[in-house]
């Protein structure tokens, strides 16, 4: 791992390694994500040929896209080995330019190194008015725990490490994707409340994802401030005892260049679908 690099790639490869297992019970983000991509690419009136489903966890976004051709490719071994695709990260892609005419991530893009040079190398990877879809998890995402650790570690070691990765948010994505050199670019973003009854099944959700922490020299967490991050988490409750926390997803749909370019797609679309695919999760 270069010392310029945010995040730990050999830490992510082995979360995912670790979730692949029980991944199932924990992807209803994952879920809401490809359902949403699914919706907006009914909206395109246009059959697609050769798709390449990066991020795909188990393969469970691919599979529905109707897609005859399918590459699937994850960060994780044992994730790409599930889903019957290659292993490589979002910044490094192995393929030929032109290989596909549609890519799809979901919940992948949050935890790239370089995601700049990875919109360039999906742009690329494109044909001529190929389409890229992707959503993933950014903007003030998970800010409940964010502060809780903030402030536990703060009040116990006078300083405090980072524990939750940075996030992307909605006007950078958009400036990313015109600086990849997308046309018609499409940015939009879902606010969800998660409610969890405690920091430690909030933690626990994570891990089943695969998205414990795995940025670059980070610090081993204490027990002491874990246990005062639980009781500041915990303070935020609702009067039923369970605590909310913001989940924010971005959206992001764009076109390689080509002659005879399709309408944008229709942005803002996402509430409708993740808001049911969450409704076990929300309450």
């Amino acid at each position: 791992m270069s010392d310029a690099e945010p995040f730990d790639r050999f830490a992510r490869q082995r979360h995912r390694a670790r979730a692949a297992a029980g991944y199932a019970r924990h992807a209803f983000l994952k879920d809401a994500m490809a359902d949403e991509i699914v919706e907006r690419l009914g909206d395109v009136a246009r059959r697609f040929e050769a798709a390449l489903d990066l991020g795909c966890h188990d393969g469970r976004l691919g599979r529905r896209l109707g897609v005859a051709d399918c590459t699937f490719a994850d960060a994780g071994a044992a994730f790409a080995q599930v889903a019957g695709g290659v292993v490589c990260d979002e910044d490094r892609l192995p393929f030929a330019n032109a290989s596909f005419d549609l890519v799809v991530s979901a919940g992948a893009l949050h935890a790239v190194n370089d995601l700049p040079g990875a919109l360039i190398q999906i742009r690329r990877a494109l044909r001529p008015d190929g389409l890229f879809l992707a959503s993933f998890v950014g903007g003030e995402s998970l800010a409940e725990i964010r502060r809780a650790f903030l402030e536990a570690e703060a009040a116990l070691r006078g300083g405090a490490a980072a524990r939750v990765l940075p996030m992307v948010d909605v006007a950078a994505a958009g400036g990313l994707l015109q600086r990849a050199g997308f046309a018609m670019p499409v940015v939009d973003i879902d606010t969800l409340t998660i409610r969890y009854d405690s920091l430690f099944a909030a933690m626990a959700e994570l891990r089943g994802m695969g998205e414990t922490n795995i940025l670059g020299g980070r610090q081993p967490l204490r027990r002491d401030v874990l246990m005062a991050a639980a009781e500041r988490f915990a303070a935020r409750a609702d009067p039923d005892g369970r605590i909310p926390v913001r989940v924010q997803v971005i959206h992001l749909s764009g076109w390689a260049p080509g002659p005879g370019q399709p309408k944008p797609l229709r942005p803002g679309s996402a509430t409708a679908s993740l808001a049911d695919a969450l409704k076990n999760r929300l309450n």
